[in-house]
């Protein structure tokens, strides 16, 4: 683990042969060399950010790689695949890493911060107006539907008695809370 986020091929390497049979039994050697590729990205990263411009000789031996032409042909391919913002000089041989916009002097995480609020906002206020209690009239109408359902017909001095025992019931509440 070490070894890949420092991206240090040789240790790697020796990690990879000191269990090397442990992960040819878990079937996993194969997952494990091409996680050597990944070693590699994240060095020439870690060296693309350290140096503004750097050789391609000594990008070679930082990486431990054989020769520059071979690192030349891994940083092309690392700028082609979007790892590192780089340009290459041939003519003199070197890696010109470009500078990295700062994100945070602009307005984008603003906006993104502000769209995530909202977002928020907007939750809470749907979940305030799903927890509030229907108004008095869609609750008298709710209780004449059941009402009316159960006997068929409807019967106002049936819906009087129920809202006096509805009154009594608020009454009996209040007594109780005072209490």
């Amino acid at each position: 683990t070490q070894a890949v986020r420092n991206g240090d091929l040789i240790q790697f390497g020796q990690v990879t042969e000191t269990y090397k049979q442990a992960f040819l039994s878990d079937k996993n050697f194969t997952l494990v060399q091409r996680l050597g590729h990944n070693v590699l990205k994240i060095g020439l990263r870690k060296i693309s950010i350290s140096y503004s411009r750097i050789s391609l000789a000594d990008v070679a031996q930082k990486l431990h790689i054989q020769s520059a032409q071979a690192a030349e042909y891994i940083c092309a391919k690392a700028i082609r695949d979007g790892v590192i913002e780089a340009r290459i000089d041939h003519d003199n041989g070197w890696l010109s890493s470009q500078e990295v916009a700062d994100h945070y002097s602009t307005e984008e995480p603003q906006k993104v911060f502000h769209k995530r609020i909202g977002f928020c906002l907007e939750v809470h206020n749907e979940a305030v107006k799903s927890m509030r209690y229907p108004p008095d009239d869609t609750y008298k109408k709710n209780k004449e539907k059941e009402a009316g359902g159960k006997d068929g017909k409807k019967d106002g001095k049936n819906d009087k008695q129920e809202e006096k025992t509805i009154d009594e019931l608020i009454k009996e509440f209040e007594e109780d809370m005072d209490e």
